[in-house]
């Protein structure tokens, strides 16, 4: 189709990002949470929801938001940046640091839009690759690093879609030998062993990211934020747009935290059903990836994954066909669901690899 008045000569030939939404029975492919909020954050919620002064502007700099991020991390809130989802997060951190003229180094395969927003806002990505089990070597950073000087460096810890975890000897020398901002993306973070968050500090140009999506059963909300060195979030703070976060996102996401120990038994929940569905997938005509998320990563051995994942399909089960992704090939993601989707799906996997 011709449009009227053409987008910049930069992004012309670029995609959308997008997941299939379809209807199913099981829908294992979008790394939600099997989960609902618990009942009392609903309640608190709803009650707080209803005295809101909706002809009023929310908290420009959601401050009592941040305060209890800050308090969940044990940080100064002046630390903390809040923002719609993790993806504005991101957003907002590659307007501040990366555009034109300046270049964004990842590590493929990983989360798509790490590359797809930094060429939104005009940057050059260059992609490093990682090995045939998709672990990151350092000596590809240091070659990445050296040939590109990158001003943002992105790792996806555990990485979307392999769910391979980043030792934290990897990401130290990445934050040693990056030339500039180096963005730890842990949108899966609470499900892995360690977390890149105990090496934040005012004195290294590294940050964290984190979502409210998973492990805190609020998708619906697109509530996420980033720990980092108060002077980036001061910087970050001029370039977000006013009144961005609402009044009911800052509630929800205020109220959330006080659930932490609710939260934390869901991780070990959902750990313990993802290494038993690992353990099933591992009896299969399949491939299994070692994960430190809330999915799983595995490949046909003896089918083209696309017609894998049509067949789990046409069972009324949903997963994310990775298999045309670049360096994915026949790769499926399955989500973690509960105990019954996730047997729904090993049944309708086995049937459908006959």
């Amino acid at each position: 189709m011709t449009t009227p008045f053409p987008v910049r000569d930069d992004l012309r030939s670029l995609e959308g990002y997008h997941s299939p939404q379809v209807s199913v029975r099981v829908r294992l492919n979008t790394n939600e949470s099997s989960e609902p909020p618990p009942d009392a954050w609903r309640d608190a919620f709803a009650a707080e929801l209803s005295r809101v002064e909706w002809h009023r502007y929310p908290d420009r700099a959601a401050t009592a938001l941040r305060e209890a991020i800050a308090d969940l991390h044990g940080v100064p809130a002046s630390m903390v940046f809040a923002a719609n989802g993790s993806n504005e997060v991101l957003q907002t951190l590659l307007l501040t640091y990366a555009g034109p003229g300046r270049t964004v180094a990842t590590f493929e395969p990983t989360y798509q839009l790490h590359g797809h927003i930094a060429r939104i806002t005009g940057a050059t990505v260059v992609e490093g690759e990682r090995g045939a089990d998709f672990r990151l070597d350092r000596a590809e950073v240091e070659r990445l690093v050296s040939a590109a000087n990158p001003a943002v460096v992105f790792l996806c810890s555990p990485n979307n879609p392999t769910g391979m975890v980043e030792p934290e000897p990897l990401v130290r020398a990445v934050a040693d030998l990056a030339p500039g901002l180096v963005v730890v993306d842990e949108a899966y973070g609470q499900f892995a062993p360690w977390s890149a968050l105990e090496l934040v500090g005012e004195e290294r140009p590294l940050v964290v990211t984190r979502t409210f999506s998973k492990t805190w059963s609020m998708a619906a909300a697109r509530l996420g934020y980033l720990v980092g060195p108060s002077w980036l979030v001061a910087e970050l703070d001029k370039v977000v747009l006013p009144y961005h976060l609402d009044a009911a996102k800052q509630i929800a996401g205020r109220l959330a935290v006080r659930f932490k120990g609710e939260m934390e038994a869901r991780v070990k929940a959902v750990v313990d059903e993802r290494d038993r569905v690992s353990a099933a997938l591992g009896t299969l005509d399949v491939d299994v990836f070692p994960s430190g998320a809330n999915f799983v990563l595995f490949r046909p051995r003896s089918m083209p994954g696309r017609a894998v994942w049509q067949g789990l399909l046409h069972r009324s089960v949903l997963v994310r066909d990775c298999s045309s992704w670049p360096r994915l090939d026949h790769c499926l993601r399955v989500t973690v669901g509960t105990p019954a989707e996730d047997d729904a799906f090993l049944a309708a996997l086995q049937e459908v690899l006959g």
